[in-house]
């Protein structure tokens, strides 16, 4: 390899093979990274892009294929070599020890330990140090338990940079942020390219995409579709080619809003330890009406869902549907109020997983199917069959248990059992996590139906976007409150981030700083 290409590559990989049983994971993708920029991957669920960067960060094992770092070809048969070839990855799922302070959670692997003891506070000094020098403001000594989710994801970033990466692999970054928190995080990205670093990120958010990245790889059923500059390209194009077919934005439907279908007064509920998470919600819902929550993560939105259906214990305030009182009745009273259900937790919540399709399609409706006590076994399975096929769930078979379907599939199955019934109201906690845009854009299209029938609707998303393509008006959650309530119309961006990071707008949509 010539001197000049040695110094532009910073990570070359080819002809990368991974195989799983069934599926070809990755399939002879030849990938390269230059110092200095900042490479996008894109792509649907199963697509390939995170095996690929397990492969380099050492996770898994190639079964064909060469590794070149800084022009040198490597093994990279663990994390640990991974991390001593200055490759660093922040997960999606974020590896910190709750009960560990930032400090700890930095060093941890990465101790220097002197006999036997390590330098907390030099360590502290050098945490210090390098959050003031890339903005990662962060309390050394604060416990992880404490933290919001975007500092969360500074402790991890943190951690790449305590170990001097020099590579940066961002697996999903902005799911859960703020828009704020991601402009900082696209900042930050960029200030690491400019030093000469690399870093490369997974994404399925295409405006974000564009925004941050020098070049994107779209990958396509373990293929590797086309490499662009970002200045070259447009979103459209982008998805066109990640899922080959034009997407259809979500046009909101005109309905004229009726009567009040949900209504929230006051509510306040404890969580398990006994800290309050719901502090005096109130809000209502009309016939034919999307309302969204807009929050970062553990700000009560889970609660608030839990709440209505039955789920957790109102220790103040009214629940009423349908103009009848509903607080802390039992989830299957309140599901004869005509109210579906779409969990956030589709795995454990949402469905069983060793049940069959047929079997997971009935549940909470099962006295639907039932004779005399003994479920109708025929009768469940034709309705299982319209269903799935009205809904296009892909399966080979009805009595095929639910373990077998990606998150795409399980997401259309849960839609399928709560709306292919007539409901008045549905709650849908974060419909679209997980999926690509291909499934996203079906799951839009499905409440945005729903709606037009005159369902009322509770949308629940840390996804902003979303919020603001489907709602008809906006609340946001911060520290258990509704900080504000705006009609979608005058809402903006820079507003809503405002509330989520804990603004409160006034009447006159002037910000204030809640305690």
């Amino acid at each position: 390899m010539s001197l000049e290409l040695q110094k532009r590559h910073k990570v070359e990989m080819r002809n990368i093979t991974k195989r799983f049983p069934g599926v070809v994971a990755n399939d002879h993708i030849n990938f390269e990274v230059e110092t200095g920029e900042v490479h996008g991957l894109l792509g649907e669920n199963g697509a390939g892009k995170t095996t690929l960067m397990n492969i380099l960060y050492g996770l898994y094992q190639p079964d064909e294929g060469e590794i070149y770092v800084r022009g040198e070809k490597v093994k990279i048969t663990s994390c640990r070599d991974a991390i001593s070839l200055g490759i660093g990855m922040v997960h999606q799922l974020f590896m910190l020890v709750p009960a560990f302070t930032v400090t700890e959670s930095v060093i941890l692997g990465a101790e220097d330990a002197k006999r036997g003891f390590v330098n907390i506070r030099q360590a502290e000094e050098k945490i210090k140090e390098l959050s003031e020098r890339y903005g990662l403001e962060i309390n050394p000594r604060s416990k992880i338990w404490q933290l919001s989710v975007g500092e969360r994801q500074r402790v991890e970033i943190l951690k790449q940079l305590y170990r001097s990466a020099d590579i940066f692999i961002f697996d999903e970054p902005t799911s859960a942020l703020t828009p704020k928190e991601a402009t900082s995080l696209f900042s930050f990205s960029r200030s690491l390219a400019r030093e000469g670093h690399s870093v490369i990120f997974i994404t399925h958010k295409l405006r974000g995409a564009m925004e941050v990245c020098d070049r994107i790889t779209v990958l396509r059923r373990g293929k590797i579709i086309a490499t662009v500059k970002s200045e070259s390209t447009n979103e459209r194009e982008l998805a066109n080619m990640m899922v080959r077919r034009d997407l259809v934005p979500p046009i909101r439907p005109e309905v004229e809003v009726k009567e009040v279908v949900l209504e929230v007064k006051g509510l306040h509920a404890f969580d398990e330890d006994g800290n309050l998470v719901l502090n005096n919600v109130s809000f209502n819902i009309r016939r034919g009406e999307i309302f969204g929550i807009a929050g970062v993560a553990g700000n009560g939105q889970s609660e608030l869902a839990e709440a209505i259906t039955g789920l957790r214990k109102c220790s103040g305030g009214e629940v009423i549907i349908n103009e009848k009182n509903m607080t802390n009745a039992p989830p299957q009273r309140i599901r004869q109020q005509k109210v579906g259900y779409v969990p956030e937790e589709r795995l454990t919540r949402g469905t069983i997983l060793d049940f069959t399709i047929a079997e997971n399609i009935i549940l909470g409706y099962q006295a639907d199917f039932a004779l005399r006590g003994i479920l109708d076994s025929k009768l469940i399975d034709q309705y299982a069959e319209k269903v799935v096929e009205e809904y296009g769930v892909k399966t080979p078979s009805v009595d095929s248990t639910a373990r077998f379907l990606s998150g795409g599939n399980l997401q259309r199955l849960i839609l399928a059992r709560e709306l292919s019934r007539e409901v008045q109201l549905l709650i849908s906690e974060m419909p679209t996590r997980g999926l690509d845009i291909g499934a996203t854009e079906y799951v839009h299209r499905k409440l945005l139906e729903a709606k037009k029938r005159g369902v009322a609707i509770l949308l629940i998303s840390e996804d902003l976007d979303e919020i603001l393509a489907l709602s008809d008006r906006i609340g946001v959650m911060y520290k258990g409150q509704i900080v504000g309530i705006v009609p979608t119309s005058k809402a903006n961006i820079e507003e809503i981030g405002l509330m989520m990071a804990g603004a409160k707008v006034d009447a006159k949509g002037k910000q204030n700083e809640t305690s």
